[in-house]
Formats: C-alpha cells, structure tokens, sequence
C-alpha cells in the first residue's frame, strides 16, 4: 500500500503525559496510520514538519470490545508513534486542540 505522507501521520495525541514527554525530553506523540512502519513515520514528519528525527517508537493497540444496552461492538484497531527529535532540530509547535 503506498501512503503519502500527509495521510500516515492522522493526529497529534495531546495528553498531560506526553506534553510532559514534550517539554523534557523532546518526545512528540501522533496517532499514525495502521500500515505506517518506523522509516515510514520519521520520513513523513522531517517531510512536514521541516526538522530533524533521532529515532522513532511505535505501538499497537488493539481496538475496544463496547457495549450499548444489548448490542455488542468493537471499537478500530490503532497506531501510536513516538517521535524523538534530534538535540539540533527545532520543535514543531502543533496547535492544541481542547
């Protein structure tokens, strides 16, 4: 499947934990697209973004089995990526959203 880069990164996760993450280690956090790897990731966010990445952590999560009265869903599988960005690079400023 081939992705642009402006369709792999989807969102930028804004928590207290990783605008903590942000501010001291500079670690950014983005929910990515289910078929997005590592280089995929780190080539889309110096592409858009114009800085510098040091490395690149993904996780899986797997999707929520919800109930509402007697009907039963799940909830979609998805992708976190954490974002290391170099001592040089300068920090991206995403607008937050509350």
């Amino acid at each position: 499947m081939k992705l642009a880069y402006a369709d792999m990164i989807l969102a930028p996760l804004v928590t207290e934990k990783s605008t903590a993450l942000k501010d001291s280690q500079r670690l950014l956090c983005f929910k990515v697209h289910r078929a997005a790897n590592k280089i995929m990731v780190k080539k889309a966010v110096e592409e858009l973004f114009k800085t510098r990445v040091e490395w690149v952590r993904i996780l899986n999560f797997q999707g929520k089995e919800k109930r509402h009265g007697r009907y039963s869903g799940r909830r979609a599988d998805w992708k976190k990526a954490y974002v290391k960005l170099s001592p040089e690079a300068k920090m991206i400023e995403y607008v937050e959203v509350i």
